[in-house]
């Protein structure tokens, strides 16, 4: 089981500082404790390219006279706390400047390969070349001298590169240096063998040795790289652009990967990595961890430590106010399964597109309305949810389109959005529309048949739609075109044309299980955040989930509701999380004030009634009432997270 009160400890020193001098064990372990922390990953090498221990295969960083990585580890192990290795695997600044034929190339050009090169930075080094050797006798160096519990690697993914090497092996493999399918192919088994030989060289020394390799994202519907790593970290500091939303997103796909633990990674920084003297204000790593374990997780909280090697205590006291209240909460986390009732079919895993805004905007539009969803991939058992969502997008192979129609056939419940049912011109499920092609039109109008906050109007919706016609079902809104589009010769007032009342058209429908909405809502969401495009889904997805919905609670929208079930202590656990948020600077979203909330009214699907509810972890029994299979309670106060056990 991985411990869920880890470090990552980021180390990467110039070999103009001086590195060590300050290292003491006890003051090492002193900052340790404080910190409540029971694993800590510790740097063999770093992006400068500098090993922090004596070796054969690499240099140690100049300024270095010890063994800073043996005398880690062993204080670590003194105290019984885990240290996983840190090896930087994409940078090696040293052996960039050193070995010019290692270089990753991101262009033919020579101009903008030597503007790269100059860059005030880290640079890539080509997995293609010598290179890739080189760092597997890094690994095989440290399993051999320390025998660690586990390897870090850092800045990996596949990559185009041009370099010399691979513009070679690309011709000799007949592939087209100039089309991108073949680039991305070529990209890809240089990855592939990356991982392999990586693989390799932890394994031959160590059965047992976690390995993970950090992208920086777990690439939804890839179990190339998911397979390759013993369990998956997400790297998400909300406050270095990543956002608040960005973990449950993440963390929504990686709790239905079998046989996968993971971990929610933020930092201490008050921006993101690689900060000196940056510090969040304690409630936010409190909420954050709580984030993190409400999710599915454990907790890996980002530091870097002083070249001079000296622990700083302020944030191991900062990091041990979060901790603390984890530690204590661990025996309603440990084995703990999160429920969800709705699944939505990623974007990300049919397309590949990592930066899928239709995903982004599910995700919020679910976590706004506190339903307990997963985002899954087509290898998912689609008959594990009530409801499953397909958002936008059609790219769906003839299989997946056999299994969404197979789970609508056996009463599954589907809401799908603009394309998402569209193959070869028509629709794929029959849920008595005929589809009519794109709308020509954008901005349009959505007039709802149901009430919404500022009542039966027309709404102007920033996006496209597909047109269709009903024979069958519940029409429950409507679209109305603009005038005419904006354009040189046509337009009318600042934005956009207003309605043309003359006619309108189906908008969205349900007919039994199947709910169908015209607009690409989802992006539209992601893009723009009108309220109307939250109002139409929530109105659809509860005539659909009625009395179905597990979990109820009387939030507000910025609350987080999961619910999870420990099978071998026979209790479900609710987590209700608020907090509030509020962006400082240009893009950093912080949380500094706490705001309770009081008496929230929760309501809970039980098959029975329940023996007892009780506030966690300070064991307070509150009153509750069972009527019609669901238990009806009041949490009396919820101040960033509190847990209620259901026994």
């Amino acid at each position: 089981m991985l411990r869920k009160r880890q470090v990552h400890l980021d180390f990467h020193t110039s070999e103009f500082v001086p590195v060590g001098k300050n290292f003491s064990k006890e003051q090492f372990q002193k900052a340790l404790k404080a910190g409540h922390i029971d694993s800590i990953t510790v740097f063999s090498k770093c992006h400068h390219g500098w090993s922090y221990h004596p070796t054969e295969v690499n240099e140690m960083h100049p300024q270095l006279d010890f063994d800073l990585l043996g005398a880690q580890l062993e204080a670590c192990k003194e105290i019984d706390v885990n240290a996983p290795v840190y090896i930087s695997a994409g940078f090696d600044e040293k052996e960039f400047l050193k070995r010019p034929e290692w270089r990753w190339h991101p262009s033919l050009d020579e101009k903008e390969q030597l503007e790269y090169e100059k860059e005030v930075h880290f640079h890539i080094l080509c997995f293609n070349t010598g290179y890739l050797n080189f760092l597997c006798k890094q690994i095989e160096e440290v399993m051999v001298k320390y025998n660690p519990c586990g390897i870090f690697l850092d800045i990996i993914a596949p990559r185009i590169c041009y370099c010399e090497k691979c513009v070679s092996d690309m011709k000799a493999l007949g592939l087209d240096i100039e089309n991108a399918e073949d680039l991305n192919k070529f990209a890809q088994s240089v990855f592939n063998k990356y991982l392999e030989e990586t693989n390799k060289a932890v394994r031959k020394h160590s059965a047992t040795a976690t390995i993970f390799h950090n992208s920086g994202h777990i690439p939804k519907g890839d179990y190339r790289y998911i397979d390759s790593n013993t369990h998956l970290e997400l790297e998400s500091l909300p406050t270095g652009g990543w956002g608040y939303d960005h973990f449950p997103l993440s963390s929504a796909y990686a709790r239905t990967v079998d046989n996968k633990e993971f971990l929610g990674m933020t930092g201490k920084f008050h921006h993101s990595w690689g900060e000196f003297g940056g510090y969040k204000h304690p409630n936010a790593l409190i909420y954050e961890t709580a984030l993190s374990v409400a999710n599915g997780a454990g907790c890996s909280i980002g530091d870097q430590m002083h070249p001079l090697s000296e622990m700083n205590m302020a944030t191991y006291n900062l990091i041990g106010k979060a901790y603390s209240l984890i530690e204590e909460k661990e025996p309603w986390l440990n084995g703990a399964v999160n429920v969800a009732d709705i699944a939505v079919l990623s974007q990300e895993a049919t397309t590949g597109n990592r930066d899928a805004k239709s995903d982004i905007g599910a995700n919020r539009m679910l976590l706004e309305n506190h339903f307990l969803y997963d985002f899954i991939d087509e290898t998912a058992q689609f008959s594990d949810y009530k409801l499953l969502i397909l958002p936008d997008v059609s790219s769906y192979s003839d299989e997946l389109i056999d299994k969404i129609k197979a789970f609508a056939e056996n009463g599954g419940k589907i809401i799908a959005t603009a394309d998402a049912l569209v193959k070869d011109g028509k629709f794929f499920l029959d849920f008595g529309a005929e589809y009519k092609g794109k709308n020509e039109f954008n901005p349009t109008y959505f007039i709802p048949d149901f009430e919404t906050v500022n009542g039966k109007t027309e709404y102007v919706m920033r996006c496209d739609f597909n047109k269709f016609q009903v024979k069958n079902g519940e029409i429950v809104a409507y679209m109305q075109n603009p005038y005419f589009n904006r354009t040189l010769e046509h337009f009318c007032s600042h934005a956009h044309a207003p309605n043309n009342p003359d006619e309108a058209f189906p908008g969205a429908v349900i007919n039994g299980n199947i709910a169908y909405i015209g607009w690409d809502i989802f992006t539209a969401y992601a893009n723009h955040g009108h309220l109307c495009f939250k109002e139409l889904f929530t109105y659809i997805i509860n005539k659909l989930m009625d009395d179905e919905v597990t979990v109820f609670a009387d939030v507000p929208d910025k609350a987080v509701v999961t619910y999870t079930r420990q099978e071998k202590e026979n209790r479900s656990i609710l987590h209700l999380l608020f907090a509030h948020t509020t962006v400082r600077g240009k893009n950093t979203e912080v949380i500094e004030d706490t705001v309770p909330l009081y008496n929230v009214k929760c309501s809970v699907k039980y098959d029975n009634k329940p023996s007892k509810i009780t506030l966690v972890p300070t064991g307070e029994e509150i009153n509750f009432e069972f009527i019609n299979g669901r238990a009806e309670f009041t949490v009396p106060k919820v101040d960033i997270h509190q847990m209620i056990e259901i026994k």
